[in-house]
């Protein structure tokens, strides 16, 4: 998933980048409010994670800013321990929960992954269409209880596919799952990736799980739960 990343200090920042990165996502990281605004209006993100305590303009604003230009997606706020007033604010201009520092990286995790969840409508640490199952926790898949075999970025295709299952995803979003926002995209890569993807699927399910919707995208055709 694609997230954003908005955190002053540079350690905590790097530290946010790498351990995400690590877990799969794709991460926009950027150190001010007004960073964060041009990066959200530039590229689409799955969720948002926004410290309070920004320079210049407030992590507060910054959340204001964001839900009036109808951007939303789940925000997760850090603040500071024992400033309850910051977590009030915070939630009641649209942040959906907060984690306070310092944080063990793992609780972090936890509660973005169930925000991550309850935005695509799924309430568990799965997603089952038939005999697929993704572990989102583990990032891995398997059919009828086997392994299947994926590299990291077709995981991350089909893990957003089924997210958004029976629905026509773009290929310039799959791309924004794969590159931050500041890389070069080959949309090439793309239809190699989901042509490898769609190959191993059909030899393990059968039938088409994905189709090609001509000038539009991808559609993954199971229902998922």
């Amino acid at each position: 998933m694609k997230l954003l990343v908005v955190e002053d200090e540079a350690l905590l920042r790097h530290h946010l980048f790498t351990r995400l990165s690590e877990q799969g996502h794709v991460v926009d990281a950027v150190r001010t409010a007004e960073e964060a605004l041009y990066r959200a209006e530039s590229y689409n993100h799955d969720l948002a994670l926004v410290d309070l305590g920004l320079p210049g303009m407030s992590g507060i604003d910054l959340i204001r800013q964001l839900r009036s230009q109808d951007k939303n997606f789940p925000i997760l706020i850090l603040t500071a321990r024992g400033n309850w007033q910051d977590k009030v604010e915070g939630l009641s201009c649209g942040a959906d929960d907060y984690v306070v520092k310092p944080f063990q990286f793992e609780e972090l995790e936890a509660r973005l992954n169930a925000l991550l969840r309850r935005s695509s409508g799924f309430t568990k640490s799965t997603i089952e269409a038939g005999g697929l199952v993704l572990d989102l926790n583990r990032k891995q898949a398997s059919v009828d209880e086997q392994p299947l075999q994926l590299t990291a970025y077709e995981y991350r295709i089909l893990e957003y596919l089924m997210r958004h299952h029976q629905q026509v995803v773009a290929k310039e979003r799959l791309m924004e799952q794969l590159y931050p926002g500041d890389e070069e995209r080959d949309p090439n890569v793309i239809e190699v990736l989901v042509g490898r993807l769609r190959r191993k699927l059909e030899a393990a399910l059968g039938g088409k799980p994905i189709e090609t919707v001509r000038g539009q995208g991808y559609l993954f055709n199971e229902r998922c739960k």
